[in-house]
């Protein structure tokens, strides 16, 4: 096994190799905890979800952390607009963050601190940047010297002298330099703060991750993952300062996801095309959120639109139809033991298979994209089987079926999905399709009834009226030997 991920340092693929072998020790920027959370941030928390899944999947114990900034400027801000204390609405934020969450199935970090939580072990790592003269007291505020870092800027590949010749020191600071960036803010009246040698004051955004990470993980991260946003000027200023007060490398593997934009535009509340989770979610299953964030490769930009939304959908249901197919027929196998036809021994064939090809994509700098390819050529693979099992009962195809439901299931659990029951999954998904139809199902039931009494009575053309009525409303019917059952028509294949 070699884990193959890309590094936004070096900016290359390359064998992941932890510090401590088949230990990953792995930091991602969390939240700021003064709204709620946006399609960005789902993106970030679930590429980051498959990542851990899929380290854990190949033997590999992660020690994950992500952290919440819970004092800030925008913290602030937002909580004088709103009349309440800042503690009052970081918690409130990190309440819906944890909702949000739970309700995409994206696993809890195993460390999750907050900046509030360590404003001593922030001072420290302040006084540590001071006495090596990488860092200087002006007035009541602390700032990092940039010049004191000879290689400041190569992580985001920006030149130092550039960046000079463009910035301004911003009103009422005392900086020796435009581009020093504050470690410790000192309290303006009315604000939140704490204690330290500089007089009171805050935190700056850039060191609580330092400090924080390197409390938990040590001086030297394996990964540190977190929006493209984030490379300039926040992940630049956390490795200056982390390997000004080290001596050390801070991070092996620099990770960071590529941007979500809206029908083609750049996400913006002004634009009126801000997006919340919570929003998203009251119109999809959180399993169809995930399908669409983890259709492309985590770095490439990825467009939400209602098509693409459709088609994760689409894409979600056949799979739960298959696996449904699948399950239904295991535990209504049969005695008889026919030849299976040469088309099942091909899906067989595929099914056995596609544990190896899904994590051959995975273990390509965790490619979901491909890996979610293979899966559902899987999930074919699977509906054929069912279908041969069904024309043909043989009690040779249950144990097929049922390697076939296991090897969707274990790739699908590295993704998040197919968590559900299959039929509760497609039971609660025809309900709310038939409701946005203007459908009731005691109608659809009733006609079902209808068509059953003219079956009865051999009236085949009232019959067969009847199913196609349904079916010019996008209902399909299924007979069985327990009754018939109806669905809501899927995009064929």
């Amino acid at each position: 096994m070699s884990i193959q991920i890309y590094n936004t340092f070096t900016r290359s693929k390359g064998p992941l190799v932890p510090r401590e072998p088949g230990c990953v020790r792995m930091y991602v920027c969390g939240i700021t905890a003064y709204d709620r959370c946006h399609i960005g941030h789902a993106r970030s928390a679930i590429v980051f979800d498959a990542i851990v899944r899929h380290l854990r999947h190949r033997g590999l114990k992660v020690i994950f952390v992500r952290n919440f900034t819970d004092i800030d400027d925008k913290i602030i801000n937002r909580a004088n607009e709103l009349g309440i204390s800042t503690e009052e609405l970081a918690e409130r934020e990190i309440s819906n963050f944890h909702q949000d969450m739970e309700r995409l199935n994206v696993l809890a970090p195993d460390i999750e601190p907050r900046a509030t939580e360590h404003v001593p072990e922030i001072i420290e790592l302040i006084r540590v940047l001071v006495k090596k003269g990488h860092a200087y007291q002006a007035g009541n505020d602390v700032y990092f010297s940039v010049r004191s870092f000879p290689s400041y800027g190569a992580l985001s590949r920006r030149d130092v002298d550039q960046l000079r010749a463009g910035a301004r020191i911003a009103v009422g600071a005392i900086k020796k330099d435009p581009l020093d960036f504050a470690l410790w803010k000192g309290a303006k009246p009315g604000e939140p703060f704490w204690k330290s040698p500089w007089g009171p004051g805050r935190p700056g955004w850039h060191i609580e991750c330092s400090a924080m990470s390197m409390k938990y993980l040590g001086e030297t991260l394996d990964i540190h993952g977190g929006g493209l946003d984030l490379i300039f000027p926040h992940h630049e200023n956390e490795r200056a300062q982390s390997e000004a007060a080290t001596g050390r490398t801070y991070v092996k593997y620099w990770v960071h996801n590529g941007f979500v934009t809206i029908n083609g535009e750049k996400m913006s509340k002004s634009l009126g095309n801000f997006i919340t989770i919570d929003e998203i979610l009251q119109d999809h299953h959180p399993e169809t959120l995930r399908v669409f964030l983890l259709s492309k490769h985590y770095r490439s930009p990825l467009d939400y639109s209602s098509q693409a939304m459709a088609e994760a959908e689409t894409a979600l249901v056949r799979t739960y139809s298959a696996l449904a197919q699948a399950k239904e027929l295991v535990q209504g196998r049969t005695r008889k033991k026919r030849p299976v036809s040469d088309p099942a021994i091909e899906a067989a064939g595929m099914l056995e298979g596609l544990q190896v090809e899904f994590d051959r994509a995975m273990d390509d700098d965790f490619n979901t994209a491909r890996a979610m390819g293979h899966l559902f050529e899987g999930v074919r693979a699977l509906n054929r089987l069912g279908q041969e099992a069904r024309q043909r009962p043989s009690a040779l195809y249950a144990p097929m079926l049922e390697r076939g439901i296991g090897a969707v299931l274990s790739c699908g659990k590295v993704l998040g999905i197919c968590n559900e029951d299959p039929g509760t999954f497609l039971r609660q998904r025809d309900l709310r399709a038939i409701g946005e139809m203007g459908l009731r199902e005691e109608d659809i039931l009733r006609a079902i009834e209808q068509r059953a009494r003219a079956r009865r009575e051999k009236d085949w053309t009232t019959a067969d009226s009847i199913r196609d009525r349904l079916e010019r409303s996008g209902i399909v019917l299924m007979d069985g030997p327990d009754g018939t059952r109806w669905s809501v028509k899927a995009v064929s294949e």
